[in-house]
């Protein structure tokens, strides 16, 4: 398939679903960011994301795809423009929106089970003990953790450890969940597994995502969209591909179809030839 066809294609995908699509729950409206050493990161950035989406974003180091997860998050503020949830401007951190490292960011000398109880706690003060303890055992059983709740982080695998950092960011049932690179550092049979395991409970949940990742396959196995990001500095959304398969998808069959081999191409055409960096070419 040429990219002028994989771009009608994937513009009539996108109004045919755009008809029947929610209004923009989460949205980035003509978004800068530049920083005080005159460094522009972000450009002109406009984003509508549904409510319940999984929309993964990819790009070279550098085009700022962490920059606006931080300012979703709430961790920092446009230098023009709105990013907005729900129809309310985004202006500090809250529960409705929820991350995940790479670096899974958890309490060492805490265990499994009080590493997500502090988060319940936190966010639900005014709960029962009892309803606490509940809501970390279901989202400890969620992601296959019930009897690795009294261990600590150093005595667990590192994809034990990100398993509790989703059990924690789910328990406090967000509106958004913000994944950074969460399967970076794992290797590719633990990368699959919680891959599944993520979808599952997102169709379970149909809580919103943003994730990003620089794993082209992770994006199309796991994504509704594919926010294809331009380099930096002053980087913008140059595409998004409409991602076409059913749900609940099943690897094998989507590797066996063409189509993923002409996403595939189109989204590597776009990284490393037409946005190429200079080291890459």
């Amino acid at each position: 398939m040429t990219n002028t066809a994989l771009n009608e294609k994937n513009s009539k995908t996108s109004l045919n679903q755009g008809s029947v699509r929610r209004q923009p729950f989460l949205v980035m409206d003509n978004v800068y960011k530049s920083y005080p050493n005159g460094y522009k990161a972000l450009e002109n950035v406009n984003l509508n994301i549904a409510e319940g989406e999984f929309i993964t974003i990819i790009g070279h180091s550098g085009c700022g795809k962490s920059t606006l997860l931080n300012m979703v998050s709430g961790f920092s503020q446009p230098s023009q423009g709105t990013v907005t949830i729900n129809g309310q401007k985004i202006t500090k951190p809250g529960p409705d929106r929820m991350v995940v490292f790479q670096g899974y960011a958890l309490l060492p000398w805490r265990t499994v089970f009080e590493n997500v109880y502090l988060a319940v706690n936190a966010v639900f003060p005014n709960k029962s003990k009892v309803e606490k303890n509940a809501i970390v055992k279901e989202h400890l059983a969620m992601v296959g953790l019930t009897e690795a709740a009294e261990k600590r982080p150093p005595q667990i695998s590192g994809g034990m450890k990100q398993r509790v950092s989703i059990a924690r960011a789910l328990a406090i049932r967000p509106q958004v969940l913000i994944l950074d690179e969460p399967f970076g550092a794992l290797d590719a049979i633990t990368k699959e597994e919680l891959q599944e395991e993520l979808l599952k409970i997102w169709n379970d949940h149909r809580c919103t995502v943003l994730m990003i990742t620089h794993d082209i396959d992770e994006a199309l196995f796991l994504a509704d969209r594919l926010v294809m990001m331009t380099n930096g500095p002053s980087a913008t959304v140059g595409e998004v591909l409409q991602i076409p398969f059913p749900r609940p998808r099943d690897r094998v069959q989507i590797m066996e179809d063409p189509e993923y081999y002409n996403l595939r191409n189109y989204a590597l055409d776009f990284l490393f030839r037409r946005f190429a960096h200079d080291d890459d070419a």
